[in-house]
C-alpha cells in the first residue's frame, strides 16, 4: 500500500491560515483575526470539503488543532463530518505527554514527518487539516503529496502563513483547473521539485 498525505488549509489572499475558525483557536502574538472565515461562506467549496473529509480513512493534526477538534466532533456525531472523523483513525503530532481522550487518536512521537510519511504504509488517503505549525513541518520536509488551499478573499497583513518568509524553497504543480463557488477558490498543487530559474524571452512581433 501507498497513501497519499493530502494537506488542507483554510488561507486568506496573503497567505495566512492562522485561526480561520473563530477567535480562541489561535491567539497566539496577539492575532487578532481568529474566525476570519465565518462571513466568506461558499456551498461549492463547502461540499468539496465535506467530499473530502468522505473519502479519507486517516486524519492528522498538530496538538493545537487536536485540542480544539476533540473537544467538538466527538460532540456532534450527528453531523456527516463528526461521523466520519468517528469512524477513522485519528493521530496527533506532538512531543508532550497528552491525554488522548478522542476515541481512536495515537500519539505520533519522534520524527513527526517520518512518521506522517510512514502511515502511507497502512492508509490510502491521509489528510492533514489546518495544523499550521505542524503542516510548515512537513511542507520543509516535503512530507506530502497534495497540498490543497481554499484561498478567500481576504487579506489580514499579520498572522501565520502557509510559506512563512525563510519557507523551504520549492516548486508546485496545480493538478486541476481551480475550483470555486463564487466567494472561494481551491487550488490543489503538487510538489514539483526545487525551483528553476531562467530569463524572460521578449514578446514575438509575429
Amino acid at each position: 500500500m501507498t497513501g497519499r498525505i493530502t494537506i488542507d488549509l483554510f488561507t486568506t489572499l496573503d497567505g495566512v491560515a492562522q485561526a480561520p475558525g473563530g477567535p480562541d483557536e489561535d491567539p497566539s502574538n496577539g492575532f487578532p483575526y481568529g474566525g476570519w472565515q465565518a462571513p466568506l461562506p461558499d456551498d461549492v467549496v463547502g461540499r468539496a470539503v465535506g467530499d473530502g473529509i468522505a473519502a479519507m480513512d486517516a486524519l492528522v493534526l498538530g496538538r493545537r488543532t487536536y485540542d480544539i477538534f476533540a473537544s467538538y466532533w466527538p460532540k456532534h456525531v450527528d453531523n456527516p463530518i463528526g461521523r466520519r472523523f468517528a469512524e477513522i483513525p485519528k493521530y496527533v503530532a506532538s512531543r508532550s505527554p497528552l491525554e488522548l481522550t478522542w476515541e481512536g487518536t495515537t500519539q505520533l512521537k519522534g520524527d513527526a514527518a517520518a512518521a506522517v510519511a510512514a502511515l502511507r504504509d497502512t492508509h490510502d488517503d491521509i489528510h492533514v487539516i489546518g495544523s499550521i505549525d505542524f503542516v510548515q513541518t512537513l511542507l520543509a520536509a516535503g512530507a506530502y503529496d497534495e497540498l490543497k488551499l481554499w484561498v478567500h478573499p481576504v487579506v489580514l497583513g499579520r498572522g501565520k502563513k502557509v510559506f512563512p518568509d525563510g519557507a523551504a524553497p520549492a516548486n508546485l504543480r496545480l493538478i486541476e483547473p481551480p475550483l470555486t463557488g463564487g466567494t472561494v477558490v481551491q487550488l490543489r498543487y503538487a510538489p514539483d521539485g526545487l525551483p528553476r530559474t531562467g530569463e524572460m524571452e521578449p514578446p514575438s512581433d509575429d
